[in-house]
């Protein structure tokens, strides 16, 4: 059986949205050829913004150890159950990373 479309109705195809033509423009972009100057410029691009990334996250880390290695600003007369809760939030927070990092926890396959 084959369906007639009335003349208000086009027949179904993949919806196409700006952003799935933007998308898709990318990735035309993204395809150089590995010896072109469009594969050589994306990837020099991309290295960039990963040493920018990881540059970001080092410095992150560095003081987020810091701060640990200061006991977190407490003073051990001062510390209270408040300390222990921000310290359970800040390491839920870096559980979520490692375990996303190593794939564990809930990235575990």
């Amino acid at each position: 059986m084959q369906l007639s479309y009335g003349a208000r109705h086009e027949p179904p195809h993949p919806q196409t949205t700006p952003r799935h033509e933007l998308r898709a423009e990318k990735a035309r972009r993204n395809k150089g050829e590995p010896g072109s100057a469009t594969g050589s410029r994306n990837r020099a691009n991309a290295l960039a913004a990963f040493i920018g990334k990881k540059a970001e996250i080092d410095e992150m880390l560095a003081r987020l150890q810091a701060l640990s290695d200061d006991h977190f600003n407490a003073h051990p007369d001062e510390v209270n159950w408040g300390h222990v809760g921000t310290l359970e939030h800040y390491a839920s927070l870096v559980k979520r990373i490692t375990d996303s990092a190593f794939g564990e926890g809930e990235h575990a396959e």
